[in-house]
């Protein structure tokens, strides 16, 4: 077994596209109206879904807003340098939450942004992640 994707619903696609593709630098991989659901669904990532793991948005076309709730976490991604990366979000108008810095109780250098929905996106600096 590999994991494939995991799926966040989005309120709003195209702001939500503009967020993972353009703030975060993944790749619109496909695109699909289901107009019988009123849905459609986008997958992004960075890099072919045969040997990557992938985000899928879905947006359900009457819904405009979603309670997160209190059991969903955050997605992980890897960068190199975390003060250039936080900096680069920040300037295309990506939001930091939480400026790099060691993890509590642990010398991992992490940092959050939020996308548009209020979805947690941890950064996490990979040379510091060996001494955690």
């Amino acid at each position: 077994m590999r994991m494939l994707h995991t799926m966040l619903r989005v309120a709003d696609l195209e702001r939500s596209l503009g967020f993972y593709t353009e703030v975060l630098g993944m790749q619109l991989l496909r695109r699909k109206d289901y107009p019988s659901g009123r849905f459609t669904l986008a997958f992004v990532g960075y890099g072919s879904e045969s040997d990557h793991t992938v985000l899928e948005l879905t947006h359900n076309w009457d819904t405009d807003s979603y309670t997160l709730g209190d059991g969903y976490g955050h997605i992980a991604l890897g960068v190199e340098d975390i003060h250039r990366t936080c900096a680069g979000i920040a300037d295309k108008g990506g939001r930091v939450v939480r400026e790099p810095g060691p993890m509590k109780h642990g010398t991992t250098v992490i940092a959050f942004v939020e996308d548009p929905d209020g979805y947690k996106v941890e950064l996490i600096e990979m040379s510091s992640k060996a001494h955690a």
